[in-house]
């Protein structure tokens, strides 16, 4: 028989108040006088607990809200994007039917709507009310907290046709509203409603109040962006150097004798120029700088005919050209016309990111070539030769002496050539090696986290178009012996059986294999051992902590075919203990743990690790 729960396990495991009544009746059978009231009594400290805890839990979540607003007053610009989050935190803090926020417009002596949460209808989004009328207007011109239990029979409130109709299409009932207001100016209003009468509690009242305050000083904040970016423009237009083409030629002849890249050249043009521009590859995909708006395509064959930049709209389009070889577009967006000397400089930038590009791939096809023998000279390479290999290793810039991760790719997509050249700019960034390699792309970087790396190539090959099913495995000492030859074939292994279970565009390492590991052939008793950490290790420590049976409780719901009843009658355990022990097995598994394939890897486990019992 199992131990049977106390109060104070019905508060640790958050059961709910059935299971306290339970147990209180339970507990009370064959009990009488002082004994029954004990109990009686350790039930109601039992219930005190769970409702103060329920309500600190609360406060917690209403305080969390609060400073999540309050940070994001420091990141966000966008004063809609900031004053939509306070509304839908307000709304899910205060469990309400909807909430909206107003400001007024003295000029029209009324307050309109800003934003909504949960609104149902379209008019309800736009109502404009007089300032005075309804609650809303009231407390936009009063600066005064009101609420009402239900709006339509409260007489305190100046009500109109219109504004009524709209709180009807709504269902609207009970409402509570806060003011906006800064520097001792209402400036608008902050409200939450249910579609049913009720009361709203002081706590409820001071929650909202806060929310304003928060969205007041996002207003404030907008407001003083503005007049700052105002004043920048207003500056940057009053001290345009009349040498801005000197300037020009300096920078950008600094850029490219010092190695600069695309992104510097917009920088650079950006500046000098007063405007925004952007770079594209010859396909339209944009390399440098942000996208304006401008539609600059159809000029590209009359910027390359001509050699000259070219008037769209409100931009200009200018292509960079190597010989007769269309390089890059450069698209600049500028609110005024350029002068001539303006489009000159335009034009030399484009040339400069044609020299730029072309140095960039030289560059990089002498690493490619340089980096990949390296990695094949370390993976097929003689032992003997570690000390050489140790010195080409350094002066190629790759830290790979001590852990490392070998990951092995294979890539489907259009551009396999485009894909290969991120990976190679991913392993310089990150200290390693990377290269062509047995049919598979492979990647060795330092690291102790093979799934990380894993997923962070992934990425970079998924921004190329294309899809990498990805194996990886992990070293130490990665230039000792065979060790590094010996990851990378672990790494390959798992690519191998990745494909093979049809399990394209994922990332594993050898313990992610699950079952398919050891039927692979690698399945020494390291690995096996692995596999059931890696399957039900949580499951097994917790029970080795705390003293429990979760394992045993698993095994029997296995042997019971997942049979809640027949689960508990072999264990003499009541069904909902043995629903809580499931729900526990679940936290420490996470979810999907009763998923057919994670449950065929579990059920192996758990039969390995009895197998293994002395």
């Amino acid at each position: 028989m199992g131990r049977v729960p106390t109060f104070l396990d019905l508060l640790y495991d958050e059961a709910p108040l059935s299971d306290f009544d339970a147990h209180l009746a339970r507990a009370e059978q064959g009990l009488a006088g002082e004994e029954a009231a004990s109990v009686r009594a350790e039930y109601d400290v039992a219930l005190r607990l769970r409702d103060l805890i329920t309500r600190m839990r609360a406060r917690e979540a209403e305080l969390s809200a609060l400073y999540e607003t309050a940070s994001d007053l420091t990141a966000i610009r966008d004063v809609d994007t900031i004053l939509a989050a306070i509304v839908r935190r307000a709304r899910q803090l205060l469990h309400c039917d909807m909430t909206y926020l107003s400001l007024n417009d003295e000029g029209d002596g009324a307050s309109y709507m800003k934003v909504t949460d949960g609104a149902l209808t379209r008019e309800f989004q736009t109502l404009r009310l007089p300032l005075g009328t309804g609650l809303l207007g009231l407390v936009a011109q009063t600066g005064a907290a009101y609420f009402t239990e239900d709006y339509a029979r409260d007489e305190r409130f100046l009500h109109q046709g219109y504004i009524d109709d709209a709180v009807a299409g709504e269902q609207i009932r009970a409402i509570l509203g806060v003011p906006l207001v800064l520097d001792g100016v209402v400036i608008g209003a902050l409200l939450a409603v249910h579609r049913s009468v009720r009361r709203f509690p002081q706590a409820e009242v001071s929650l909202l109040t806060s929310f304003a305050a928060h969205a007041v000083v996002a207003l404030e904040n907008a407001r003083l962006f503005a007049e700052l970016d105002a004043a920048n423009r207003s500056l940057t237009r009053h001290t345009e150097a009349v040498d801005a083409a000197a300037l020009a030629h300096d920078r950008l002849t600094d850029l490219l004798v010092g190695g600069g890249g695309v992104a510097e050249v917009a920088d650079v043009l950006s500046g000098v120029l007063g405007g925004a521009v952007s770079i594209w590859t010859p396909s339209g995909e944009l390399q440098a700088g942000e996208d304006a708006g401008v539609a600059w395509a159809d000029a590209v064959p009359a910027a390359l005919a001509s050699g000259r930049s070219v008037v769209v709209g409100s931009g200009l389009v200018a292509a960079a050209q190597a010989g007769s070889e269309h390089v890059a577009t450069l698209v600049l967006r500028r609110d005024e016309p350029l002068d001539l000397a303006g489009r000159r400089t335009l034009e030399r930038g484009a040339l400069v990111t044609a020299l730029v590009l072309l140095f960039a791939r030289s560059v990089s096809d002498a690493e490619e070539r340089l980096g990949g023998q390296l990695l094949v000279d370390l993976l097929e390479g003689d032992p003997a030769d570690r000390s050489r290999l140790r010195d080409r290793v350094r002066r190629h810039g790759a830290r790979i002496d001590g852990p490392v991760v070998v990951a092995a790719a294979a890539v489907d997509g259009a551009d396999r050539h485009r894909a290969s050249r991120s990976v190679l700019a991913l392993a310089r960034r990150m200290s390693g090696l990377a290269g062509e390699h047995r049919g598979a792309l492979v990647l060795v970087v330092p690291g102790e986290d093979p799934h990380r790396v894993g997923v962070e190539l992934q990425s970079v090959v998924a921004a190329t178009g294309s899809t990498a099913t990805i194996g990886v495995a992990a070293t130490t000492d990665a230039l000792h012996d065979d060790r590094l030859a010996r990851a990378h074939g672990e790494a390959l292994r798992c690519l191998d059986a990745l494909v093979r279970l049809g399990r394209r565009g994922e990332v594993s390492d050898p313990a992610g294999l699950g079952v398919a590991r050891l039927l692979l052939g690698d399945n020494d008793p390291e690995h096996v051992d692995a596999f059931i950490d890696a399957a039900v290790g949580p499951v097994r420590d917790w029970d080795e902590r705390r003293g429990t049976s979760l394992l045993v409780t698993l095994e029997a719901w296995f042997a019971a075919g997942g049979r809640l009843k027949e689960t508990a009658a072999a264990l003499h355990l009541h069904p909902n203990t043995v629903t809580q022990r499931l729900d526990r097995v679940g936290e420490l598994l996470g979810p999907g743990w009763r998923e057919p394939a994670r449950s065929l890897d579990v059920q192996l486990a758990l039969r390995l690790a009895r197998l293994q019992r002395p």
